[in-house]
């Protein structure tokens, strides 16, 4: 029996093909069939002390295509992109534009008041202003340093 020396760098190279070889595999499955074809709108979360600034940017929608609801811990955003099929004479037509819905729901760092938060729509940007609880406000915390 030959001894064959241990290589940790061969394992992690050896797992990092596989995981490779599983996410090509879940990319080209069809679309609904997984996750690689979900749609899931990039945010930016800002906090002042007053408030929570909330930026999905979701490009080619109308304001009345977003269902926004908003709890005093989190906040959901859904909605749809539609597509219109068009043929071309040669029979074929490609498309790299995501269709479909889409849900994102985001944790908010601090308490808020659900009830007056503004919501705006511009060039693709939906921009959320969530005002903060008046005991978030205020709250000062003491750490105690050892």
């Amino acid at each position: 029996m030959a001894l064959i020396r241990w290589e940790p760098f061969r394992e992690i190279d050896t797992l990092q093909r596989e995981m490779n070889r599983l996410l090509e595999g879940w990319a080209t499955m069809p679309t609904g069939a997984g996750v690689a074809n979900a749609f899931i709108p990039p945010a930016e979360l800002q906090e002042t002390p007053e408030s929570i600034q909330l930026k999905i940017e979701v490009p080619g929608l109308q304001p009345d295509d977003f269902e926004v609801q908003v709890t005093a811990e989190a906040v959901s955003v859904k909605g749809e992109r539609k597509t219109e099929t068009k043929s071309e004479e040669n029979g074929s037509m490609r498309t790299e534009f995501r269709y479909g819905r889409f849900q994102r729901v985001i944790p908010l760092p601090a308490r808020i008041q659900n009830d007056k938060v503004e919501a705006a729509y511009d060039n693709g940007v939906l921009t959320l202003t969530l005002p903060k609880a008046e005991a978030e406000q205020h709250k000062i915390v003491k750490v105690k340093v050892h």
